[in-house]
């Protein structure tokens, strides 16, 4: 690797819709720290060696002069004379982590096609250039998904992982030199072919829009490592996903055009921790376009006002890139950049190195209930087609529990799944559950959660390419309780033997009523064990009172204000969550790094209140517009900070501020609305809402509900857990698509506080 701060960039021009934070070049410390971070990327295996980038541009090159022969036989046998068929021509675009120079060792490979306006997608593409990769002795795995929101067929040549797009462009020939960053391109195409064209367009734009490439990669090299660390990284999650870490990076790049990885890594905790989500990030101005394809603006699009972390992409027509993330989720990642930040300060101050950064999260410690969610089919095939729709859905029981709980029950969903090898054709996928904390807490209320669990159950369920043997169970699991399989090696962690970051951060958070310990049987470590001899609150109890503390976050709107009297979620009844009933104390400050200097002079703006103001239409494109002083803000050794914090307060300021609202019912929860509304009908007796029986969990069997043809779903106890209350389950045979059920299985999630749990013991 070269020496820090070299590549190619823009660092002559003013790049962003603001000017920068500071202007301010690397110190000694920061050319040193640099170097470590590398040197830590390098170590970890972060980058691929030198065979397989030639193998990768072997394939590369492989694959575009098959689609070149792919386009000129499809043009010579739908009857286009010889000089057409010659002047026939495709090109292979690349996009994603390996365009933006990120990727690393068997990473796929982004690639796009794009062909003539005689090529179609069904036909040639899924037809013709289908039937030549089959053929191949060199592809692999090939698996076309021709009913995705974008097309793509994934598949693996000479071993290197390939995934690929298809835009049918209007010309009749594709040059070799097309520029797809022109929005002309987009002119005459389909909504299949914009939305294939935009992963290419935007990668294009972020490379355009930094001011410093290699200090760019290295930088969000490391934010992708971070994440994945603190299970952030998964867009079909609810967290962000590659392209969502790029825009972030890029934009940190921006306000710092002068500064290395190792102050662009901290200053990307510290901005976004003072970040007041929803206000958008954006790279550039959001442009209207000629083509009259709809952008991201919610003062005209109400869907876009559901967004709670939007982030922009900077090419036409620009969208939200994250339009997943969840009200959990948001609060899972703000704490994420709190902590981040407190340990970029520490850092500067040498108490904390980049081990402490990148500690992995210890996310079956953290928490004390979860769901478990397993699904099985009956050969591969089926179980990756299962697995794909399934994942597209988990996002919705997210969404359901917080909107049917009003936010009092948080969901942690583990970005990933999990292989029990001792069943083949079967995964599961776990959700940490929690209640919010800082809410006073009534002895025996509960949360039935079980009409949220059966319209989820309900959504899956409408699968167009079920097959017998796809099947789904849900199941409620307390920690001491986890399967072996989801630890590595099958082995289930001993508490650890040295305290680490999280641990100490976690028993330095002055949080009151728990005094108490656990109950008899709890795992102990990690996540509330001990730590010299001392009892200590759990690290994600403690990271929630750090977020709720926290003087630069202003906290989402609560969904509890969205559900309006008479809405569907007011027929869910309480469900039995005795949450910790804790009252945090104020945070204290963690200890300030090095001071900043060469921040750009000039002089305040208005206050918060009165960038309100900005927001009001504009006429032509849409802009976020900077304050009339703009950034210009004086600092010396004693101010930088608070100048510091004043420039990200103003950054934040433009038109669509005021216009950020949460409606009473996103739109994809709204076809579940009759659903739940037949089965609180059904459910209805003259004694009022229909209540499953308690009986004993630790006997009972699965519970399985069936409509004969369709998928089976049940929800069970696993082993001997206490709380899961099962009830026989009854399906309608009247609704062949979903069952729809009479009785269902009540869930308590038993959160009692440790405080209450002292008092009972004594």
């Amino acid at each position: 690797m070269g020496s820090p701060g070299l590549g190619t960039g823009n660092s002559g021009q003013r790049l962003g819709i603001t000017e920068p934070i500071s202007l301010g070049g690397p110190t000694e410390y920061d050319v040193i720290k640099t170097r470590e971070l590398e040197k830590y990327l390098q170590n970890v295996g972060l980058y691929e060696s030198q065979e397989e980038a030639v193998s990768r541009e072997e394939v590369l090159g492989r694959l575009d002069q098959i689609v070149k022969n792919w386009v000129k036989a499809i043009s010579r046998a739908k009857g286009l004379n010889e000089q057409l068929v010659q002047e026939a021509n495709a090109k292979i675009f690349t996009f994603g982590s390996y365009r933006l120079g990120v990727h690393g060792p068997g990473a796929d490979i982004d690639t796009l096609c794009v062909g003539p306006r005689h090529a179609t997608r069904e036909e040639d593409f899924f037809g013709e250039l289908h039937k030549m990769l089959l053929e191949m002795p060199e592809v692999s795995e090939l698996h076309p998904v021709p009913d995705a929101h974008v097309p793509i067929m994934k598949f693996k040549f000479k071993g290197v992982s390939i995934d690929l797009l298809y835009a049918k462009l209007s010309l009749w020939v594709i040059p070799e030199d097309l520029d797809i960053s022109q929005d002309s391109i987009l002119q005459n195409t389909d909504d299949q072919t914009v939305r294939s064209l935009n992963g290419c367009r935007v990668t294009d734009q972020i490379l355009r829009l930094v001011p410093n490439i290699q200090n760019f990669r290295t930088t969000l090299r490391c934010m992708r490592f971070w994440a994945k660390r603190r299970g952030v990284y998964s867009n079909v999650a609810g967290f962000l996903g590659g392209i969502n870490w790029a825009l972030l990076v890029a934009r940190i790049c921006q306000l710092y055009p002068n500064a290395l990885p190792n102050m662009l890594v901290s200053r990307f905790f510290r901005v976004y921790t003072q970040w007041r989500w929803p206000n958008p990030v954006m790279l550039c101005a959001i442009k209207e376009g000629s083509l009259g394809l709809q952008v991201w603006d919610p003062r005209k699009n109400p869907k876009d006002r559901y967004h709670l972390m939007p982030i922009i992409t900077p090419a036409y027509p620009s969208m939200n890139s994250s339009y997943n993330v969840s009200s959990s989720t948001l609060r899972i990642m703000t704490d994420e950049f709190q902590r981040g930040s407190e340990i970029c300060e520490a850092m500067e101050a040498n108490k904390a190195d980049w081990d402490a950064l990148f500690e992995a999260y210890a996310f079956f410690e953290a928490y004390k209930n979860y769901l478990q969610i397993d699904i099985s089919a009956e050969n591969d095939d089926d179980l990756r087609n299962w697995k794909g729709w399934v994942e597209s859905r988990l996002r919705q029981l997210t969404l359901k529990i917080e909107r049917h709980t009003y936010n009092m029950l948080q969901c942690h969903p583990h970005p990933g799944d999990f292989q029990d090898n001792s069943r083949p054709f079967h995964c599961s996928y776990f959700m940490g559950l929690q209640r919010k904390l800082g809410v006073p807490v009534n002895e025996g209320e509960q949360f039935d959660i079980r009409l949220t669990v059966e319209e989820f159950k309900h959504s899956v369920n409408t699968y167009t390419l079920w097959k017998p043997g796809m099947e789904i169970r849900v199941s409620h699991v307390k920690r001491r309780s986890i399967p072996s399989f989801v630890f590595p090696g099958g082995v289930r962690p001993s508490r650890p033997s040295k305290a680490t970051w999280d641990s100490r951060r976690a028993s330095d958070a002055k949080v009151s009523g728990h005094a108490g310990s656990d109950k008899p049987g709890e795992v102990k470590g990690a996540a509330d064990g001990q730590v010299d001899g001392k009892k200590r609150k759990r690290a994600d109890d403690s990271a929630d009172t750090q977020l709720k503390n926290s003087k630069y976050i202003t906290a989402v709107p609560s969904s509890s204000a969205e559900v309006q009297a008479g809405s569907p979620g007011g027929a869910v009844s309480p469900c039995s969550l005795k949450g910790d009933n804790v009252d945090a104390t104020g945070l204290v400050e963690p200890t300030r790094g090095k001071d900043e200097s060469n921040m750009t002079n000039g002089s305040k703006t208005s206050s918060t209140d009165e960038l309100s103001s900005l927001n009001s239409e504009v006429d032509g494109s849409v802009r976020c517009i900077p304050p009339h002083t703009g950034l210009h803000v004086t600092a010396d050794a004693s101010s930088s900070k608070e100048a510091e914090k004043l420039a990200i307060e103003q950054i934040m300021s433009g038109p669509y501020v005021s216009h950020q609202a949460f409606p009473e019912e996103p739109e994809e929860l709204a076809d579940d609305l009759e659903f739940r509304n037949r089965v609180v009908s059904v459910g209805n007796t003259n004694n009022g809402p229909l209540q499953a029986p308690v009986s004993d969990a630790a006997g009972a069997a699965p519970i399985i509900s069936s409509n004969g043809a369709g998928p089976s779903i049940s929800l069970h106890a696993s082993g001997s857990i206490e709380e899961l209350e099962p009830a026989e389950l009854t399906a309608m045979t009247s609704i062949p698509v979903a069952p729809v059920v009479q009785k269902k299985p009540l869930i308590r999630l038993n959160f009692t506080s440790l405080g209450k749990a002292s008092e009972k013991s004594g």
